[in-house]
């Protein structure tokens, strides 16, 4: 492999064949990933459909009906055997189906939560799929990113990449762009590389791609970092439990069936087989991978919500969410940012126009202001948008839009309405030093050289911050030293901005005595203050209604930021999050408290202000230690411990960070918090889903059990044959219980507290239902055979018996819908997949029934229309017995 850190960046781009200044065009990057591929790391070949297929014969009871069939035809029972081969390739070719649609899923959402790169193309910056990353093009990082390919560095700023991962060295590497001369230098000393799957934790920095995929650094070791293996969710691992030991039971049963009917002289190979049959039939060895396809289909249709889910088991615990922690910028407000008031000592100015447009006046009293004559408007404006990374673009509607932080967006467009326009400042200002945001300073500092080549530096940041290192304040273009009183009025213009729920940055500058000592606690210390700039991002219209339905469904919003109390309040106020008699907490209360007294406020604080995000930890872990169920919001880097902590980590997708993303189980590409409450819906429509197939299921095969346990008790002969009970189950089974999965929300569903997520499968009386209800298809179709066999004859009565007990279960499908509600309050129509799915099976029965081939392989014989009517009736029954259950409240969760 070609080394790049001893070669200088004119060589490295002169062998990429790129320009550093305009990147790749569009056309010969689309080249070059037709030649390269995409930049992704080699995975391991899933299972294909054919595997899947022979791994749907290796279940031990499926083995022992094989070879049960392969005796039976060896004595002559050539057609029994052919028909079970053929139920069972039917069986396991659903299985195939359904397990192939899943994994298809599941890599339709790794597609989706794929990283993302800025990348330069056509000397423009664009986002695109880390995937589609190709050797020479340019890529701009920023704090918070994952490096998405192996970049020779070409510029840095302060950059710190942290790469553990690939050198085991925990503590942040400083980067630099300067050649590196050693040789064979190791992977942590090659300091102008910046290497895939790496994490930039400070700074900034800009590199031409030298490696992509399987080239790079990481490829070298992707076999050790393989993780293909997917660990089942909770639910999953229950359910296998819970099937494993109902399969010890119904084998049990099935054994004791067995023996019965061997010692009343019935043929030991046919109750072989008709209890082995049954076995296969009743054990629910299916239910983990139907509820893979159900949380895969449901996952789905989040997306569609705005939300990604990065890990399937986020999808049960979004049913049992208690409290949702949100961020206020962009979550809960537009995140459009406007500048609507400016603050200079002495003076109050109000900003016009809205959004990104550049169109807009600055008006002090009834007058315009002209910032032309205006020095210190104008060099407020100036600094604001020279410290500062935003850029200004247009989006695919030719709508004006920026790329960075909207907060600084709107510092630049504040600029622009003044005539100082982003590319003419930066001409004229070089920038010759950055000391990046963080979330610990709260402030970002920015060095330039003037046109008369004299050295300034200009800082913004949390005005308690700025104000606390300023000595002197500009006043007509004067500069006076920094007086008690105009700290107070500051302070309180401060305040007053904050109370309207205006956002408040502070900006100040200082001049230098040249380029020789710029460090950060020189260069932000004794500065002149220059002006507040207060901005506006209104709350989302939507949001308040979101809150209202999370109080409704007994789901607490709390507010998290590090603005003011006063404006925090404001937008919590108006958003319903906060109400009077509810606690609002600061960072530095907050800091001050033991676990204990914080475990004990947060139950009535529902706006926490001024925190920082190493506070949002503490919050979650208070929070949880209360037995709360909780969801974070985060953006930043400094965001992933809470994030990592919380029930639920819910990433920006728009504002977020690659590592706050990959921390996170779920990805909001709107950044909107009503898209959470509308996942939250999601999940519990889901959960509610997967106990409704359960249910339905489960009753079917207690009522098939109960059919052949109690005739061989009570001494009937056999109400069913092995083919038909294989039949039963494959038709009953398939169709009906995938689109139980999809059934539509209970109308309640959000009124409903959150459910305990400690509750087993079977709480609420659901164990109850199913033994009930299972018991009365059974009885229901026991009575029907005795009825057939009692006034007809055996094969009369065996097939009333297979009919009966094929169409109560399709009716059974309809009951299972609701615990509580009627079918015809539910709609009987409003599930068409439920429908269409009971009308295919069906069909496929009455096939069976009437097609003279098929009623030879089933054993069964024509019946006539008396018998037929009793069959019909009898399989309506189960549907006006539970809904007479429903009426009286038996079936209602408790």
């Amino acid at each position: 492999m070609e080394t790049w850190y001893n070669k200088s960046i004119e060589e490295v781009s002169k062998d990429q064949k790129t320009n550093i200044d305009q990147g790749l065009t569009v056309e010969e990057a689309k080249k070059r990933l037709d030649e390269t591929g995409p930049n992704r790391l080699k995975e391991s070949k899933g299972r294909s459909p054919w595997q899947m297929f022979i791994d749907q014969f290796k279940d031990a009871l499926v083995i022992i009906l094989l070879f049960s069939a392969i005796i039976s035809a060896a004595v002559g029972e050539i057609s029994d055997s052919l028909v079970i081969a053929v139920i069972l390739i039917l069986n396991s070719t659903l299985g195939v189906i359904q397990e192939y649609k899943a994994e298809k899923s599941l890599a339709a959402l790794k597609e989706l939560a794929s990283p993302r790169a800025l990348v330069l193309r056509d000397g423009k910056q664009q986002k695109v799929e880390a995937s589609q990353l190709v050797p020479g093009d340019i890529v701009l990082l920023d704090a918070g990113d994952y490096v998405p390919a192996d970049l020779r560095l070409i510029s840095v700023t302060d950059l710190k990449i942290e790469e553990s991962v690939l050198t085991g060295e925990s503590v942040p590497v400083e980067k630099t762009d300067k050649i590196i001369k050693d040789e064979k230098p190791p992977l942590g000393d090659q300091k102008n590389m910046a290497f895939m799957g790496t994490i930039v934790t400070y700074g900034r920095g800009r590199g031409i791609v030298t490696g992509t995929g399987m080239d790079t650094e990481m490829g070298k070791i992707a076999e050790a970092l393989k993780d293909d293996k997917r660990e089942p969710t909770p639910l999953q691992k229950r359910l296998d439990r819970m099937g494993k030991k109902l399969g010890l039971a119904v084998i049990g049963i099935a054994a004791i069936i067995i023996l019965m009917g061997w010692l009343r002289g019935i043929d030991l190979l046919e109750m072989f087989m008709t209890g082995i049959s049954l076995a296969v039939a009743a054990v629910p060895e299916g239910l983990p991978a139907v509820v893979t396809i159900v949380l895969a289909l449901g996952v789905q249709r989040m997306i569609k919500r705005h939300a990604i889910i990065r890990r399937l088991p986020a999808v049960e615990t979004l049913g049992a969410t208690t409290i949702i922690c949100t961020d206020k910028t962009g979550t809960l407000t537009k995140n459009e940012m406007t500048v609507k008031s400016i603050f200079l000592p002495g003076r109050n100015i109000k900003v016009s126009g809205e959004g990104y447009k550049p169109e807009g006046k600055f008006i002090e009293g009834n007058t315009e202001v002209k910032t032309n004559s205006d020095k210190d408007l104008a060099l407020l404006l100036k600094a604001a948008s020279l410290c500062n990374n935003a850029e200004l673009t247009r989006n695919k509607d030719n709508n004006r839009d920026i790329i960075g932080d909207p907060t600084e967006g709107s510092l630049v467009v504040a600029a622009e309405k003044a005539g100082f326009t982003k590319e003419r400042l930066n001409n004229d200002y070089e920038r010759i030093k950055e000391f990046p945001f963080d979330s610990e300073r709260k402030r970002m500092s920015t060095v330039h050289r003037t046109p008369d080549k004299k050295v300034i530096a200009f800082v913004k940041g949390a005005p308690d911050q700025i104000l606390k290192r300023c000595i002197g304040y500009q006043i007509n273009g004067k500069v006076k030293d920094l007086d008690d009183n105009v700290r107070e009025e500051i302070v309180k213009q401060n305040k007053e901005y904050a109370s309207q729920a205006l956002r408040v940055l502070a900006v100040a500058y200082k001049p230098l005595d040249g380029e020789n000592n710029l460090h950060i606690d020189n260069v932000e210390k004794g500065l002149i203050f220059l002006g507040l700039m207060g901005m506006i991002d209104p709350p989302r219209r939507e949001v308040a209604d979101s809150v209202k339905l999370c109080k409704q469904a007994g789901i607490r919003p709390v507010m998290i930021t590090g603005d003011y109390s006063l404006t925090a309040r404001a937008i919590a106020e108006e958003l319903g999050i906060y109400k009077n008699g509810d606690k609002i907490i600061t960072g530095s209360e907050l800091e001050d408290m033991n676990p204990e007294e914080l475990k004990e406020a947060v139950s009535l604080t529902t706006v926490y202000a001024r925190v920082s995000p190493h506070h949002k930890s503490k919050i979650v872990q208070a929070l949880k230690d209360s037995n709360e169920v909780v969801a974070m919001t985060g953006d930043g880097v400094n965001d992933a411990p809470a994030l990592k902590k919380a029930d639920i980590g819910v990433a920006m997708g728009i504002t977020g960070t690659d590592v706050a993303k990959e921390a996170a189980d779920m990805v909001l590409t709107d950044d909107n918090f009503a898209s959470i409450v509308s996942a939250v819906e999601e999940g519990r429509g889901i959960y509610s889903n997967i106990k409704k197939f359960i249910h339905f299921l489960l009753s079917c095969n207690v009522g098939e059990i109960i059919t052949l346990f109690l005739a061989i008790i009570v001494g009937l002969p056999r109400p069913l044959i092995p083919i038909q009970i294989l039949w039963v189950n494959l038709v009953t089974d398939g169709f009906p219980a995938l689109a139980l999965g999809v059934d539509p929300a209970a109308p309640d569903l959000m009124e409903k507290p959150p459910r305990d997520p400690d509750e087993g499968v079977f709480a609420g009386k659901m164990g109850v239902n199913i033994i009930s209800q299972g018991l009365f298809i059974g009885l229901l179709t026991l009575v029907i055979f005795f009825l057939g066999l009692h006034y007809f004859s055996l094969p009369v009565g065996q097939t009333m018996a297979f009919a009966t007990l094929s169409f109560s279960q399709l009716i059974q499908a309809l009951n299972a819908r609701s615990r509580e509600y009627s079918l015809f309050r539910l709609g009987i129509l409003t599930n068409k997949y439920l429908i269409l799915a009971i009308m295919i099976s069906g069909l496929l029965q009455l096939g069976v029934m009437f097609i003279p081939f098929l009623q030879a392989a089933f054993k069964v014989i024509p019946l006539t229309g008396t018998q037929w009517l009793i069959v019909l009736l009898a399989s309506l029954t189960p549907l006006p017995y539970v809904e007479i259950l429903k009426a009286l409240g038996i079936t209602r969760e408790e």
